[in-house]
């Protein structure tokens, strides 16, 4: 049984920082992307960030830049995501996802690219 745990959301002010974690059970996690998604309340779930499954390839949507890293622990089975600089605007909750293909190049940004889904991590950033 596939399982995305993931952990770290919570309240921080604008400005702030969080860390968030994603760990991944009953799969082999070395060999698949892992991709962070948002929903914001009353928005459509929306792509955040994705890594490669090597980490070596990492790409990001155009509102997170530069703020966000993400970043993967194979050996641990986890993937994180930092968020720096918080703005009110990325209050939302955040999933993690692993890729439905394996030991593919490239980054993946659809949702439909994914197969396993966490359950979410709320994060809340107050101005």
């Amino acid at each position: 049984q596939v399982q995305l745990i993931e952990s770290g959301g919570g309240v921080a002010q604008a400005g702030g920082s969080l860390r968030l974690s994603c760990a991944v059970s009953g799969r082999t996690f070395s060999i698949y992307n892992m991709g962070w998604f948002r929903q914001a309340p009353g928005k459509e779930r929306e792509f955040v960030a994705d890594i490669s499954f090597n980490g070596r390839s990492t790409d990001y949507a155009d509102s997170v830049k530069g703020r966000f890293t993400i970043s993967r622990d194979n050996a641990k089975n986890t993937g994180y995501l930092q968020l720096i600089s918080l703005k009110p605007e990325d209050t939302a909750v955040y999933y993690c996802a692993t890729s439905r293909t394996a030991l593919r190049s490239g980054n993946f940004f659809r949702e439909d690219d994914y197969n396993y889904w966490g359950q979410g991590t709320q994060v809340t950033v107050s101005s």
